[in-house]
């Protein structure tokens, strides 16, 4: 598939997580076979007003085709954010985040509010495409409520407004992430669209990945909440896809090694201090599913220094391999 100039010989997408897909996660995945990866949602007024964090969110990694994702609901803060995200990343694509169901985020018109003003949402697409000379996508929701399913026509707006792409995550904004993503709506929605369409939601291994595509007819997908302490999951995703079979997660040690890798890395790009409050979450995350790890996500809650981390992976590896 092609998101614009752009080939894609891998449509399977890590979804802009905020929070979760920093730089360092984002880096393990694409090496470990996600084909496009998405940086975190970035304020378009923070970039506009020079905020040196947001700025730093938008770090491409390598190994993957990778987006810069911004939200905001003035279109002319949009499109110089815009410029500023390319400017600073050198990302491949812009993102629209018009998905995000977080109160503080959609309750002020940004985000998946966006999809109760489609009209102002078209102007935003249109005036981020006039802007930058990349591709310009839009990632959604199925709507407000269930009594407002409008993920047709709106994603039909955008791609008339010059988006390249739409992903749809298969849940409406008071749904947040409960329930069951609706592929059936997804695949009404790539009836009506001649862009590409990328369906996700409820993607949590190679078996649904293969259902989920069947099902919606979409030219890719977008893996969330199933990543978390699994960046392994996109091979077993990949090989499903081409009808191979997957051998199976790597041994504790190996994971370990690359969580521990991880943590290296959001060291190189926060600082210590930081790193260690991001590996409290998702160092307990690669445990999941561990047999007796309760006493090591004990630990993990109180990691201060990257001493702490070796500590509990050398540790988890003696004991629990």
């Amino acid at each position: 598939m092609r998101i614009g100039n752009i080939e894609l010989d891998n449509p399977v997408f890590l979804a802009p997580m905020a929070g979760v897909t920093d730089w360092a996660f984002r880096t393990v995945c694409a090496r470990l076979g996600a084909g496009v990866t998405v940086t975190e949602m970035v304020s378009s007024r923070a970039l506009v007003y020079q905020d040196k964090k947001s700025a730093k969110l938008l770090r491409k990694n390598e190994g993957s085709v990778c987006g810069a994702q911004i939200f905001g609901n003035d279109p002319q803060i949009m499109a110089q954010a815009a410029q500023l995200a390319l400017e600073i990343s050198g990302c491949d694509f812009i993102d629209i985040n018009m998905g995000c169901p977080m109160p503080k985020v959609a309750n002020a018109g940004d985000g998946c509010g966006l999809m109760r003003t489609p009209e102002l949402a078209g102007e935003i697409v249109a005036a981020v495409a006039k802007a930058v000379e990349v591709p310009v996508t839009v990632k959604c929701r199925l709507g407000w409520d269930k009594g407002s399913v409008n993920v047709v026509d709106f994603a039909k707006r955008m791609e008339d407004n010059g988006a390249a792409m739409v992903a749809v995550h298969g849940r409406t904004r008071s749904m947040l992430y409960s329930g069951v993503a609706d592929w059936d709506t997804i695949r009404k929605v790539k009836e009506h669209l001649s862009i590409p369409v990328i369906a996700n939601g409820d993607i949590t291994g190679g078996e649904a990945a293969v259902r989920c595509l069947k099902r919606t007819g979409a030219d890719g997908l977008m893996i969330g909440r199933s990543t978390f302490g699994d960046p392994w999951i996109f091979q077993e995703v990949s090989a499903a896809l081409a009808g191979k079979e997957y051998p199976g997660r790597p041994c504790l040690a190996d994971r370990i090694a690359v969580a521990v890798e991880q943590f290296q890395l959001a060291e190189q790009d926060h600082g210590e201090h930081i790193a260690c409050l991001e590996a409290r979450k998702h160092f307990a995350w690669y445990l999941r599913g561990v047999a007796h790890s309760s006493y090591y996500k004990n630990q993990i809650t109180s990691l201060t220094t990257m001493e702490d981390i070796y500590r509990v992976a050398k540790d988890v590896v003696r004991d629990l391999q």
